[in-house]
């Protein structure tokens, strides 16, 4: 199974930017889908952005389209998401994941990294 690491978080006022990072371990990738999931204190894990690995097509939630851009690194075996115009609501625990088709449910990604925490200051 594919191990995924996260880094990137941290605190950052509104308005600004933060992007995260997630490596996979293993030669062998064969996750053909990377996503981003977030969740914050007594909500649920809530879908942010996907991208197709070989394709680089990516998809947004409605709630971070325009401000947020999936990307990858294909030698370097990592998926990135740059996040700009934070606001208070962007804190959460972002998770990066790996699976096998286009979707926003959980349930369709098998791989998940441990997350790292994003806090947005009003």
């Amino acid at each position: 199974q594919v191990q995924l690491a996260e880094s990137g978080g941290g605190l950052v006022q509104a308005g600004g930017s933060l992007r995260l990072s997630c490596a996979a371990s293993t030669r062998t990738f064969s996750n053909s889908v990377m996503g981003w999931f977030r969740q914050a204190p007594g909500k649920e894990r809530e879908f942010v952005a996907g991208l197709g690995w070989n394709s680089g097509s990516s998809f947004y939630s409605d709630s971070v389209k325009g401000r947020f851009t999936i990307s990858r690194d294909i030698r370097k075996r990592t998926v990135y998401l740059q996040m700009d115009t934070l606001n208070p609501e962007d804190t959460a625990v972002y998770y990066c994941a790996g699976g096998s088709r286009f979707s926003r449910e959980r349930s369709d990604f098998s791989s998940w990294g441990q997350g790292t925490q994003v806090t947005v200051s009003s």
